[in-house]
């Protein structure tokens, strides 16, 4: 489809990579990884045909029609979000409009003329191409992919113009899928999907019948995505076949390989060097010497690249909180008719690691306004714990900063560190070399988004609350906030769309929907097993997350009350004391116990999964997440098998 064949390019005086030799074809899936600044987006846009090359030749062929989704600057106005997107079917209207013309002409030409003949032949194969371009299910594909992306039916008939930038991106994403271009190329296409919205794009490309190129910070999405990996490093671009997960792998495999084949050179050239430095003068060594400067001369020297730096960071430890953080009871949020929480109880504990999940505008980022009390409830009660000290980072932290400070010197104001360590950590966030001198203020909301969460990390409280701290940050700078994040021994709210980061940081997952939030221990994942099996139990999730004394509460108005005994058991001092208890409560019990039983058999399975694969070794952070969900499942099945008992034993007690 598209070959690229001694390529290079510059950024002004900075080559970006040269020697490129690549061919992509039809089914290609690849993901185009590299640090910012490597040239991934310039490669992009070569692909597409916005850039050209500096050196060697592209070609593509002749069927190539390549649709190129850009990082942001897109803005669409004049149409409903409908029609904007019908617009892409411009060409299938016209088949459709050319049908029915030609329908017309053969109602009035002769059946038995030469130009009947000719009419009827370009209406079938007119009709043919409609058909193929399934041009009767239009406006079902537009709802469809809507629908997909986020888009409720009150959104269809709105114009472009009144979204947001990241409510237009999706906009032009929606119409480069439903072109179904035969190369598509996308720049960050999750930047402004929430997780829902990621997980239908992943399904979407999985089932694309074409090939594409996407760039991605987004380690999960890649995994799922690509097959292949082009990575630009050290002004050259590499290859490797399968996901991102393999890639990572396969390049430690290839720099231990290179290391081995370096040392074993240099090894070699040592024993030629001393063999020709000891016997150069000896007539009697004359042929062998000359034969030994011949092998050195037509050795080709492996040379080590540079080693990519790996900033490890910890950010100093805050004092301990109370064992309790932070207490809902009956919390209720709205904006005047609008209902946004209704009735929200739960408890967090301290050490807890709490992500929040739903879709955009369900109330993820008003649920954490909440807890760091920027805003006030409409009714309920919130309770911060004994010695708890809040550090809130908004979407929009930037605006709290001093636009006429340095970064250095501002971090340098509020820790002793050395300057070298600030300096890596601005690195880590993505300020390099003379970027660490610019003024806050001349930097985009982007980056002083990034400087501010580099800031937190230095005096962190003992309860973060973090609204998409992995906005703005590229693959490397996550993994030094995730590494930081796991080691931090306060306690942490979060909202991301990075799902990779969920998994490997949360310890329970909040779900905000209609105006509720449900709790789900463990990750992301088990979050999605739990949802999709139907294996999460709602008076589970209510009993862990209500205060004490409202479980209490709970307890009490749903226990069981005994009734006075059967006179036959009264006569029958070795019979079983048996009470009443109402049909329909006794259903409910038999339900419940059913359904424990089947959770129980679940737990055991996911626990004896888990010891399996701790049987062969992949890697530390595997084994440590199959190590806390087996112990996490363990818990969990006492509980259950306790639960199951006494259920069992009432049962037995009643009529």
């Amino acid at each position: 489809m598209i070959q690229l064949t001694g390529a290079g390019k510059r950024f002004g005086h900075k080559l970006l990579f040269e020697n490129l030799n690549w061919l992509i074809t039809p089914q290609d899936r690849i993901g185009l990884v590299g640090a910012n600044g490597t040239g991934k987006s310039t490669l992009l846009k070569i692909l597409s045909g916005l850039e050209t090359l500096d050196y060697g030749e592209i070609s593509r062929g002749k069927a190539v029609s390549a649709g190129y989704l850009p990082q942001d600057g897109l803005s669409l106005r004049g149409r409903t979000v409908f029609a904007e997107c019908l617009s892409v079917f411009d060409d299938v209207y016209a088949m459709e409009s050319e049908l029915e013309s030609l329908t017309r002409r053969m109602s009035e030409l002769d059946p038995t003329g030469e130009e009947y003949a000719q009419v009827t032949e370009r209406f079938h194969r007119v009709q043919s191409e409609f058909i193929t371009r399934d041009g009767y299910n239009l406006e079902s594909q537009v709802g469809t992919v809507l629908t997909g992306l986020g888009f409720g039916r009150e959104d269809w008939l709105r114009q472009t113009e009144e979204f947001s930038g990241g409510w237009q991106m999706r906009i032009s994403l929606a119409k480069l899928l439903l072109a179904k271009p035969n190369m598509l190329l996308l720049d960050e296409p999750t930047n402004h999907l929430d997780l829902e919205t990621r997980n239908w794009l992943e399904g979407y490309l999985n089932n694309y019948p074409y090939a594409y190129v996407l760039i991605s910070h987004d380690r999960y999405f890649l995994d799922v995505t690509v097959k292949k990996i082009v990575e630009i490093w050290n002004k050259g671009v590499h290859f490797y076949h399968g996901n991102y997960d393999k890639y990572l792998r396969e390049k430690e495999q290839r720099r231990d390989t290179l290391v081995a084949a370096y040392r074993n050179q240099r090894e070699r050239i040592e024993q030629l060097e001393a063999f020709i430095s000891r016997f150069r003068y000896q007539a009697t060594k004359a042929k062998q010497v000359q034969s030994r400067i011949k092998e050195l001369e037509k050795i080709e020297r492996i040379e080590l690249p540079e080693e990519e730096k790996t900033i490890h960071f910890t950010f100093p430890q805050p004092k301990p909180s109370g064992r309790v953080v932070a207490e809902f009871n009956g919390v209720s949020k709205s904006y005047g008719p609008k209902q946004v929480l209704t009735n929200v109880s739960f408890n967090i504990e301290r050490g807890e690691r709490v992500a929040l999940v739903g879709i955009n505008g369900a109330g993820k980022s008003t649920l954490i306004k909440l807890l760091a009390q920027t805003e006030g409830l409409t009714s309920g009660r919130y309770t911060l714990g004994h010695n708890v000290e809040v550090d809130y980072f908004a979407q929009d932290q930037y605006k709290e900063l001093d636009t006429e400070a340095r970064m250095l010197d501002d971090l340098d104001r509020v820790t002793r560190r050395p300057q070298s360590e600030l300096r890596n950590l601005l690195g880590s966030f993505l300020f390099s070399e003379d970027d660490v001198f610019k003024k806050i203020g001349v930097l985009s909301g982007g980056e002083r988004n990034r400087y501010a969460l580099a800031r937190m990390l230095l005096h962190p409280s003992n309860f973060l609350l973090l609204d998409e701290p992995t906005n703005h940050l590229d693959l490397r700078a996550k993994d030094v906030l995730l590494d930081a994040l796991q080691k931090f021994n306060g306690t942490c709210v979060f909202v991301s769309h990075d799902r990779y980061f969920i998994d490997r940081l949360a310890t329970r997952v909040f779900e905000v929907a209609d105006g509720a939030v449900t709790n789900y221990p463990g990750n992301y994942e088990d979050y999605l097993w739990r949802k999709q099996n139907g294996a999460e139990q709602l008076e589970e999730n209510l009993r862990a997350s209500l205060s004490p004394r409202a479980a209490a509460a709970n307890s009490s108005s749903t226990s069981v009350t005994a009734t006075a005994s059967d006179a036959a058991n009264q006569n029958d001092p070795a019979a079983t004391p048996r009470r009443r208890v109402n049909p329909m409560k006794r259903k409910q019990m038999e339900e419940r116990l059913a359904v424990v039983e089947e959770e129980v058999a679940k737990a055991e399975a996911i626990i004896a999964d888990c010891e399996q694969q701790l049987g062969s070794f992949e890697s530390v952070e595997e084994t440590q997440r199959l190590t806390v969900l087996m112990a996490e499942k363990r818990a969990a099945l006492e509980q259950l098998e306790a639960e199951w008992a006494e259920l069992s034993e009432e049962l037995e007690q009643t009529e």
